[in-house]
């Protein structure tokens, strides 16, 4: 990585519509601002494992291991490099298209090269520890009540932003620099209101 580029660490759970956004967003700031994202898998499903659930966020959780386990199989099969395509390949069918039928997680992995055989690890638990490891490094930095994204880039970390819809050119370059202004900024924690509309993916 070129000195001049800063590293920005993402967090992302594929299931996650607001870190599908957030994802778009980085890249869009890539293009304008000197950084290097790295990508890192973090889990909603490990994160809520003990919580008290309604049902359907539930069954939401328990179907959220699949895509980041094969994502986890893919990054010991590939390497790290191969997890921004994949998470572009999932979400791209998932949030994008509104596809949530299992033939997806294949779909994808056959887009970007992988191997079929890679999608047996939606149904097993031999990454689970190595999802464990990544996303508590994610979380460790922020703390346990918030979710996916995180960001961090030199020492300073985030949950968020939370935004729809994706800003683009230099409407991205100018909230990546308030982002960084705030978290920056000794003892600030958290600025926030209530959503109120649906994730936008265009």
């Amino acid at each position: 990585m070129p000195d001049a580029l800063t590293a920005v660490d993402f967090w992302l759970d594929p299931q996650c519509p607001w870190a599908w956004i957030t994802s778009r967003w980085l890249l869009e700031v890539e293009k304008v601002r000197p950084i290097a994202p790295r990508w890192h898998i973090m889990s909603l499903a490990l994160l809520n494992k003990d919580r008290e659930l309604s049902e359907d966020y539930r069954k939401a959780m328990d179907t959220a291991w699949g895509p980041v386990r094969v994502c986890m199989a893919a990054t010991k099969e590939k390497g790290d490099e191969i997890l921004l395509p994949l998470y572009t390949a999932i979400g791209t069918l998932v949030h994008n298209e509104g596809r949530r039928e299992p033939e997806v997680l294949g779909e994808a992995l056959e887009a970007v090269g992988l191997p079929a055989g890679l999608l047996e690890a939606a149904q097993s638990t031999e990454y689970d520890d190595a999802i464990a490891k990544s996303h508590e490094e994610g979380i460790g930095l922020v703390g346990e009540d918030v979710g996916t994204p995180i960001i961090s880039v030199g020492g300073a970390s985030i949950f968020g932003p939370v935004v729809t819809p994706i800003p683009r050119g230099e409407d991205a370059g100018l909230l990546w620099d308030g982002v960084l202004l705030v978290i920056n900024t000794d003892g600030f924690f958290e600025l926030k209101k209530s959503r109120d509309r649906r994730p936008a993916f265009d």
